[in-house]
């Protein structure tokens, strides 16, 4: 009888479910592109409907963050598994589909979610900028009630990134001076703020006067000008000669060498981007003089298992829910090529501030 229950159980899901697919459409709009190259390769593009696999959510999408790692793809620093190739990798909407794999949602994990249809959720996955996306249930973050969907997505990878890379790249403690390079960028405003809450002493560099201030109201005790000002003598008079126990580095090729200037003994250089470039190769030893570590992370080797996810989603939403971190909108862009592209020239300019999203539906 328990076996019949099971099975008929079992039916109902998948008719239902099956039910529920018929109505998605067959066609979506995607924001792809056809080869790598400059702003104008972006394409908004009609596509199929993504093929739903039995361990995927199925996510209406109504926001997606527009991030450094997409023009990284679109200029072929990282190789496009196929063209078209549909960017993006950090969206938020709305479920309107479950997994049917039995073991899935018989997992301890994925019941600790409490996915169901209807539920608000962030998603961190490759190419997901469009209408509507299927992704593995273990990438998707349920996004509580005390936190909007748009700040939910503003967020999430720079704000994953930033608790992860403060908690287990180095481990911010109160009493510690870091340097955080791009500081009124997205990524660096939260950094500010979070090192902030943990004790510490923040200095940063940006490159006008109105970033400067903005880094401040965010907590940032120095802020270097470093197009007027010298970075590495102002770092060392304001750390008495002794340099600071961590760099958080988000510039890449052009400041990579000052920043073995600005480190202490037994100091930390967290490579956390490469706006101005990848850094080239270097040898090991170059280390050595001041017995450094030095760690090129990335969020999703932090977020890698479902425990994981789940603990880095909770400190996230934690945090912005009791105002630690408070995230900063530069601007919302239209779900175009054209808007796309803008925000893309926006974000290599160096001259936004905070997070650039693109709203796709309400």
């Amino acid at each position: 009888m328990i076996t019949f229950t099971r099975r008929l159980s079992t039916l109902v899901r998948q008719f239902s479910t099956t039910t529920s697919r018929m109505s998605y459409p067959s066609t979506i709009q995607a924001i792809t592109i056809s080869k790598t190259g400059g702003p104008e390769v972006i394409e908004k593009r009609e596509i199929p409907f993504p093929e739903v696999a039995s361990n995927h959510l199925v996510v209406k999408v109504q926001y997606f963050g527009v991030n450094f790692i997409d023009t990284y793809y679109r200029e072929g620093v990282y190789s496009p598994s196929k063209f078209p190739f549909v960017i993006g990798k950090e969206t938020g909407g709305i479920v309107v589909g479950l997994p049917t794999d039995e073991s899935v949602l018989n997992d301890p994990d994925y019941k600790k979610r409490g996915y169901k249809e209807g539920s608000r959720v962030a998603v961190d996955y490759l190419s997901t900028h469009a209408e509507y996306i299927s992704v593995p249930w273990k990438t998707v973050y349920l996004i509580p009630e005390s936190v909007s969907t748009l700040t939910a997505v503003s967020a999430l990878v720079q704000g994953i990134t930033a608790i992860s890379f403060m908690e287990e790249a180095y481990n911010v403690q109160k009493g510690d001076i870091i340097l955080i390079h791009t500081v009124a960028g997205g990524v660096g405003l939260l950094m500010t703020q979070l090192a902030k809450s943990r004790g510490a002493t923040v200095i940063g560099t940006t490159s006008t006067p109105e970033k400067a201030a903005l880094a401040k109201a965010n907590g940032a005790d120095h802020v270097i000008l470093y197009k007027s000002e010298d970075t590495v003598a102002r770092v060392l008079e304001l750390t008495n000669g002794e340099g600071v126990h961590a760099i958080f580095d988000g510039v890449g090729k052009d400041t990579f060498e000052s920043d073995f200037l600005m480190i202490r003994r037994k100091g930390t250089l967290v490579s956390v981007g490469n706006a101005s470039g990848a850094v080239p190769p270097f040898p090991p030893i170059k280390l050595v003089q001041k017995n450094l570590k030095l760690l090129r992370p990335t969020m999703n080797n932090y977020t890698y298992t479902p425990a994981e996810v789940l603990y880095y989603g909770n400190a996230l939403f934690s945090l912005l829910a009791n105002g630690t971190l408070k995230t900063q909108v530069f601007k919302e862009y239209p779900f175009s090529a054209e808007g796309v592209k803008q925000a893309q020239i926006d974000l290599t300019s160096g001259k936004t501030t905070g997070k650039l999203v693109v709203k796709v539906s309400d």
